[in-house]
């Protein structure tokens, strides 16, 4: 099991319950809160969240944690060495790295 020592939300109400308060306590897990007002604090998250939510979970059920956390490898191998993207020059984030950390050296 991998250990978590800190868990992120914006400021909605569904994060605001006795029940994930109680669950963050008794696990000794820091809470991160996004800035009052400023919805940018997490737009890389939710583009990430959207993204994989429509490209790997939609349409798939695991039938065990280990099911989950080898397709996740899968995927997450996949969207940065296979997958390319636009906003990256139609690169991978792999070659995209790789390419901006020669430039600096």
């Amino acid at each position: 099991m991998r250990d978590i020592h800190l868990f992120h939300t914006d400021r909605g109400n569904e994060f605001k319950n006795q029940a994930i308060e109680e669950l963050l306590e008794t696990f000794d897990i820091d809470r991160s809160l996004s800035e009052k007002g400023c919805p940018y604090d997490n737009a890389v998250a939710e583009a990430t969240y959207k993204v994989l939510k429509t490209e790997f979970i939609y349409g798939e059920t695991f039938e065990t944690l280990q099911e989950l956390e080898l397709a996740l490898f899968d995927y997450v191998h996949w969207y940065n060495n296979i997958r390319i993207h636009g906003t990256l020059g139609y690169l991978t984030p792999a070659a995209y790295r790789r390419k901006h950390l020669n430039k600096m050296v």
